[in-house]
């Protein structure tokens, strides 16, 4: 069972030790989406949903969201965050539909990486429009949430390539 990096010698849970990392500027960008039909774009762009400003709702979900990781996800170190940015964009589909993408990026100084928290961030923000919109369209699609690009780190830097 040693071969496991979350498992101590008796097979038991653990939280991996980084209390010997370096501590070095950390980033990492997460993608998620939802895929949406014109009339619920349009509540979104006008802000008339019934709901509220839908952007803006779902912005503070998310950063919230990555404040709360090591809360959600068992094995996460609990981490101060340096900063959380959502940013959005749109693109139209064939058959009236559109796509609102997602970017979700959370920096650390710290001795582990903010995939995790990034990944969170795009993830709620996603499902935060979801709540907000279904009572237009149940049939919203949230699409593939991914990690983009991370940097700093023992494993040093990534960026997605496809």
């Amino acid at each position: 069972m040693t071969d496991f990096t979350h498992f101590n010698m008796q097979g038991r849970a653990k939280m991996v030790d980084i209390s010997d990392k370096k501590e070095t500027a950390r980033k990492a960008i997460a993608h998620s989406s939802i895929i949406m039909n014109k009339e619920v774009y349009e509540t979104i762009v006008q802000q008339k949903n019934k709901k509220g400003d839908v952007l803006a709702v779902a912005q503070v979900a998310g950063i919230m969201a990555a404040k709360q990781t090591a809360s959600l996800i068992p094995m996460c170190h609990p981490i101060p965050i340096s900063g959380v940015n959502l940013s959005f964009g749109w693109e139209t589909l064939e058959n009236s539909r559109y796509v609102l993408s997602i970017d979700a990026e959370v920096k650390t100084v710290g001795s582990t990486g903010v995939e995790m928290e990034a990944l969170t961030a795009a993830s709620i923000t996603a499902l935060t429009i979801y709540d907000m919109c279904k009572s237009i369209d149940k049939a919203l699609v949230i699409g593939q949430t991914f990690l983009k690009e991370k940097s700093g780190g023992k494993s040093g830097d990534f960026k997605r390539s496809y």
